[in-house]
């Protein structure tokens, strides 16, 4: 691509800085727009009837302001039912955010393997069907978590979350049959790596965390036809669904990732 492109990332909340950040690495000088549906978070419990038609509807907007040359759904429930509607309705290659259980299953020298994602990524199908084919022979447990993604946004909104809450929600990964451990634990829902830290400190025993984003960033970088160097375009644009005002850490936290939140969104009709 010639000139510097224009690279929307969407999620219901702000799970999806933790991709956005990966790919601001490979591409400096792209212009970056980041979307958070939080007028509806979390998407888990919403019915499929109404979280496409709402995902696509946001996009749409979106795209007609911002003509984005990619979209990136960093969002597993959104990829895991969004993606179809959205590829036969906008031109634009979308790239999408699905657990990443084969090279979690790769990795695993115990050939215990955690998946650890929302309630809704975990029951889906789709995750099952993605264990059957690259499985590799390893145990592989499926953890809903309720509560992780919700404490991940209070992190980064400055709120105090504590430890035993976070160790309540990531106790089931860790399982020892007959002396052979869990050693890898994939992180099914992009808000998780915002703990990262805290998963580290808080885990029984150290595993290796699987994060998807680094391969997201690779994947727009391939489909863009290499890395957009050069001078950053300036800051990216930060746009909520909601008109709930940005807790101060948390526009800290947006100003050290180099967005301000200077974009606007028409009002929407929320249902669910």
């Amino acid at each position: 691509m010639s000139s510097a492109p224009t690279i929307l990332t969407f999620d219901s909340g702000l799970g999806g800085l933790t991709v956005y950040r990966e790919i601001v690495k490979a591409h400096p000088a792209a212009r970056h727009v980041y979307v958070a549906d939080d007028a509806l978070f979390p998407y888990g419990r919403i019915p499929e009837d109404v979280l496409i038609p709402r995902i696509v509807e946001v996009i749409g907007r979106i795209a007609a302001r911002c003509q984005p040359d990619i979209a990136v759904i960093a969002c597993n429930t959104a990829s895991t039912i969004a993606l179809p509607a959205l590829r036969t309705q906008f031109p634009m290659p979308f790239v999408g955010t699905v657990p990443a259980i084969k090279p979690a299953c790769s990795a695993s020298v115990s050939r215990q393997v955690s998946v650890l994602g929302t309630e809704a990524t975990v029951s889906r199908e789709y995750t099952r069907a993605l264990i059957r084919e690259f499985g590799q022979g390893c145990q592989v447990a499926l953890v809903g978590s309720a509560r992780l993604a919700s404490l991940a946004e209070a992190e980064l909104r400055g709120e105090p979350v504590a430890d035993e809450a976070i160790a309540t929600e990531i106790a089931p990964c860790f399982l020892d049959a007959g002396g052979s451990r869990t050693d890898t634990v994939v992180l099914a829902c992009t808000h998780y790596p915002l703990l990262l830290d805290r998963l580290q400190t808080l885990a029984p025993w150290p595993v290796t965390w699987m994060d998807p984003a680094p391969a997201i960033a690779r994947r727009v970088t391939d489909l863009l036809q290499g890395p957009s160097n050069g001078p950053s375009a300036g800051p990216a644009t930060a746009i909520f669904t909601s008109d709930r005002p940005l807790p101060s850490a948390l526009a800290t936290a947006l100003s050290r990732l180099g967005i301000d939140r200077t974009g606007t969104f028409d009002s929407m009709t929320v249902s669910a």
